[in-house]
C-alpha cells in the first residue's frame, strides 16, 4: 500500500486522541505525513455564536491537543504535520454532514488514509463522521 497524508479527524476527546496516536503510527510505518482535522460539531459552534463559548479558549484547546500529538509525532518521526478546522454543518448547504466534511477533506487534501475512533459517542460530530467515513470513503479506512 502507498500511503502519503493520514488524515486523523478529532475532536479533542480522549477517544479522538487515540484515534490521533494510531493515525501516528500508521504514518510512521509508511513514511506518511499527517493531517489533523478539527471537525466543529453544531452545537459548539452554535454556542460559540450565542457568546457561551470563548472562541479563543476553544481555539487554545484545539491548539494544546494539536501541539500534544504534534510531540507526539515529532518524537518518533520526522514526516510534515498540518492541522485545519471545519465546521461539522452548513446553515446553506443542506448535506454536509460531520461525515461529507471530514471525506471532502480527505479529497481536498489529497489524503491517503483516514483514521477514525471506533467508539465515538454517536452524538459528537466526529462520532457521526466516523460512521460515514467507514461506509464512504474512497480511501482505507482505519477505525481504532
Amino acid at each position: 500500500m502507498d500511503i502519503d497524508l493520514v488524515l486523523a479527524p478529532v475532536d479533542g476527546s480522549d477517544k479522538s486522541e487515540r484515534a490521533a496516536e494510531y493515525a501516528i503510527a500508521v504514518a510512521e510505518r509508511y513514511d506518511a505525513d499527517i493531517h489533523l482535522l478539527f471537525v466543529v460539531d453544531e452545537r459548539l459552534h452554535r454556542d460559540i455564536e450565542n457568546g457561551d463559548v470563548d472562541p479563543e479558549v476553544v481555539a487554545d484547546i484545539h491548539k494544546s491537543f494539536a501541539d500534544d500529538i504534534h510531540a507526539q509525532f515529532a518524537d518518533s518521526y520526522d514526516g510534515a504535520f498540518d492541522t485545519s478546522a471545519a465546521a461539522a454543518f452548513s446553515e446553506t448547504r443542506l448535506m454536509q454532514t460531520p461525515g461529507s466534511v471530514v471525506l471532502d477533506v480527505a479529497e481536498a487534501i489529497g489524503s491517503d488514509f483516514i483514521v477514525v475512533p471506533r467508539e465515538a459517542d454517536a452524538e459528537d460530530a466526529v462520532g457521526r463522521a466516523a460512521f460515514y467515513v467507514i461506509e464512504y470513503a474512497s480511501q482505507p479506512v482505519l477505525s481504532v
